[in-house]
């Protein structure tokens, strides 16, 4: 749940800006009385008539997978296509930030597509743990790779309307010959259009992977704080935590988390009413959104939010406890959309579909699959000893059943982890992002890996700017500690983009 929980958080209001601690850190960023047209290029949905199983011969089941498009900018008919992959929340619509700067340079059309059984693309009305068998980063790729195909060739018929409009209003005298040529040259393309994927997080790890499984069918991949590297006990999260906030606010942090473990042995209930958490019975998973908590604050570049006060309280002697609940009430849960109830077991158990089902979904393949266990390190830790391997195998077995265990060595092995033997995909990660520890951090030539070292440069900052939330329309970088050192990493990813681009249009040239 950790941070992947606040990640969700994100994903969950600000569409394929989702993310929850554990799940990624989902926060629900509020709109502080924005429109929501504000945020996005578009929210107009599209249905696609998805596979349910790319690997049974025999299975011909279908499912409707919600995808946007933006064509504003394209230029038609062979401009680039730009792939956002949604991750694990709801996607709803395409977000107005760096991306729809990169759409305007290159004239590229964007589409984004919902991931399986996130928001509406659910192939089944229950999701009881039989019904997710079909849940796996494996089968979202080949969602990807379906759907990239199915959208080329009506981005081919699309064109050659367009092209026959044009034709038959502009040269109504000639419109039979060339007709004849625009049926031969557009619907009989030998060429697709050059297509580049993008993706934050855990999208950022399909990105990677996509193009480490389809590499003809993208010219590139931009791999943004990719989790490329499946974890099991990940205590590097919290070691880095405790370096993103520096010594003094490190300091206060662990005292805050000891004074919360005594007091829930002193009044549980009067503790976690101050988090207004009373319905979280479990203390293991009430400690679980506290950490979460404090994760939010780096992981989103918001760390003076939590670090000023706390410290300051520490120095004071005042109460360590009621300063850090007052930032989870202020900022976590009014402004950042921290929610109790993704916490509560009883919630996660229930296989009714709803809109928060996010969570059990994204538990269901960080328990499968992925793992990223946010345990506590050995010592000086800022996160509970209680939150430890078994707790999370605990609540994997709780939520899933017996046998229920996440195989990283099986995922690591097919993707390749941190030593993915692919080409033409651009790493970027902020420094103060624990996430940057499960992605590809050493850099090649056909693999760039960029870091981003500044003050508040978190999850996904080369294209959501500093803070995220509340969102940051075009992801300008004014609002970053060191706005140069985003700006030349974007002017980076550019040039690899223009690059590579260019090379496939080359090789697409050539062999014709």
């Amino acid at each position: 749940m950790s941070s992947d929980l606040g990640f969700i958080l994100l994903t969950t209001v600000i569409g394929f800006l989702s993310y929850s601690t554990n799940a990624l850190l989902h926060s629900g960023s509020a709109s502080h009385g924005v429109s929501p047209r504000d945020y996005y290029l578009t929210t107009d949905a599209h249905w696609f008539n998805q596979t349910l199983d790319h690997y049974s011969p025999h299975d011909h089941r279908k499912f409707r997978q919600r995808y946007y498009e933006y064509l504003d900018n394209f230029r038609a008919p062979d401009g680039p296509v730009f792939m956002i992959i949604c991750g694990e929340g709801p996607c709803s619509g395409i977000a107005k930030d760096y991306m729809s700067v990169l759409a305007k340079k290159f004239e590229a059309g964007v589409v984004s597509l919902e991931h399986r059984y996130y928001g509406k693309s659910y192939p089944f009305n229950s999701l009881a743990t039989e019904n997710l068998r079909y849940l796996s980063s494996k089968q979202a790729l080949f969602d990807l790779a379906a759907f990239r195909q199915h959208y080329q060739a009506s981005l081919g018929f699309k064109s050659f309307m367009e092209s026959y409009i044009i034709m038959v209003r502009e040269f109504f005298i000639l419109w039979i010959l060339l007709m004849q040529e625009a049926l031969n040259v557009k619907l009989n393309r030998s060429s697709d259009n050059p297509w580049f994927f993008f993706g934050v997080s855990y999208p950022g790890a399909l990105s990677a992977w996509f193009r480490l499984k389809f590499p003809h069918l993208t010219c590139g991949s931009l791999a943004s704080s990719a989790v490329v590297h499946a974890v099991y006990d990940f205590s590097a999260f919290d070691q880095q935590i405790g370096e993103s906030a520096g010594q003094e606010c490190k300091d206060a942090l662990e005292e805050t988390n000891k004074l919360l473990e005594l007091g829930l042995k002193v009044n549980r209930k009067a503790v976690k009413a101050l988090f207004n958490a009373t319905e979280l019975h479990v203390d293991a998973d009430f400690l679980y959104l506290t950490a979460d908590a404090a994760v939010m604050a780096f992981q989103y570049g918001n760390s003076d939010k939590l670090c000023v006060p706390l410290v300051k309280a520490k120095k004071n002697g005042s109460d360590l406890v009621e300063t850090y609940s007052k930032y989870v009430r202020d900022h976590c849960m009014k402004v950042w959309g921290l929610h109790v109830r993704p916490y509560n077991r009883k919630h996660l158990r229930n296989t009714v579909v709803t809109a928060d089902s996010t969570y059990r979904i994204w538990w269901f393949q960080v328990c499968t699959e992925l793992a990223y266990f946010q345990v506590a390190p050995a010592n000086n830790s800022v996160r509970s000893q209680q939150i430890n391997t078994e707790y999370h195998l605990d609540l994997c077995k709780s939520l899933f059943g017996k046998g229920t265990y996440p195989d990283v060595d099986a995922t690591n092995l097919y993707y390749g982890g941190h030593k993915i033997a692919a080409t033409k995909i651009i790493f970027t990660n902020g420094s103060q992002d624990p996430w940057r520890h499960a992605s590809k951090q050493t850099s090649s030539p056909e693999l760039p890996s960029y870091i981003m070292d500044c003050h508040n440069c978190g999850h996904g900052t080369d294209l959501r700017g500093c803070p995220q939330s509340p969102m940051v329309i075009e992801g300008k970088s004014n609002n970053c500690s060191s706005p140069d050192v985003v700006n030349k990493v974007r002017q980076q990813m550019v040039e690899h983009i223009d690059l590579w681009l260019s090379e496939c249009r080359g090789s697409t040239r050539s062999s014709k």
